[in-house]
C-alpha cells in the first residue's frame, strides 16, 4: 500500500509537472487539456469522464465482465483526475511556463520520467492501476507479448485521434510539444526499464 501511495502521488505530481512545463503533456493528459478547453468542462473533471469510458473499454478487451479490474480502475482514477489538478495549481505560483525553454525541457523531461517510473511500480503492486494505463497493460500481455513499448504505443490510439478531432475544431492545440512525442515513442520504454530497476522486488503478476 505504501508503494502504491507513493507512485500514485508521483504520477499525479509528474503528470502536473508536464502540464505546467508547457512544452508537451503526456498523451492522456495532453488530450484531456485539448477536450477540457473545447467543451469548457473543469480538467478533473474531463480527466474522470475520460477514465470512465476507458474503463468500459478494458472490460470489452478483456472479454468477460471483470468486477475486481472494473472497480479498481474507477476508485484510482477519481481521486488520481484531481490530484493531477491540484498539484498543476500547487506550482502555478513558480510560473514554469515562463522559465527559459532549456529548463522547461528538462522540467519536462523529468515528469515524464517521474510519469513512468510511477506508472511502473502501481502496476506492480498489482492492486490498482488508472484505466489509461490498464488498456496498455491488457494490450502489453494479452496481446504483444509483453511489450510494453507496443502496448504504450498503440494505448495512445484514442487520444492522439481526440487530439486530431480537437485541432480540426478549433484549429489549435493545447499542452502538446516536445514531451508529447517523447511520450508517444519512449514511455513504454522508460516503464520497462523501469520495472527491472525501481524497487525489483515488485513483480508483474498478470492473469487473464
Amino acid at each position: 500500500m505504501g508503494f502504491l501511495i507513493f507512485a500514485i502521488v508521483l504520477d499525479a505530481a509528474a503528470n502536473a509537472l508536464m502540464i505546467d512545463s508547457n512544452v508537451g503533456s503526456a498523451v492522456w493528459m495532453a488530450s484531456g487539456v485539448n477536450i477540457s478547453h473545447l467543451i469548457n468542462v473543469p480538467y478533473g473533471t474531463t480527466l474522470f469522464v475520460y477514465a470512465v469510458l476507458v474503463t468500459v473499454a478494458n472490460q470489452m478487451l478483456i472479454g468477460k465482465f471483470d468486477g475486481h479490474i472494473f472497480i479498481s480502475n474507477l476508485l484510482f482514477s477519481l481521486p488520481f483526475s484531481y490530484l493531477v489538478g491540484f498539484f498543476s495549481s500547487l506550482y502555478l505560483p513558480l510560473q514554469l511556463d515562463h522559465l527559459n525553454i532549456f529548463f522547461r525541457i528538462i522540467l519536462d523531461i523529468l515528469g515524464l520520467i517521474g510519469v513512468s517510473v510511477g506508472t511502473s511500480i502501481y502496476q506492480r503492486c498489482n492492486l490498482i492501476q488508472h484505466p489509461n494505463d490498464e488498456l496498455a497493460y491488457l494490450l502489453r500481455f494479452k496481446y504483444l507479448h509483453g511489450s510494453a513499448g507496443w502496448g504504450q504505443l498503440i494505448s495512445y490510439t484514442p487520444p492522439v485521434t481526440i487530439m486530431i478531432i480537437c485541432f480540426a475544431t478549433t484549429g489549435r492545440l493545447l499542452s502538446v510539444g516536445i514531451g508529447t512525442i517523447l511520450a508517444i515513442f519512449i514511455q513504454g520504454i522508460i516503464i520497462g526499464i523501469s520495472d527491472k530497476l525501481i524497487f525489483p522486488s515488485l513483480k508483474h503478476h498478470y492473469v487473464l
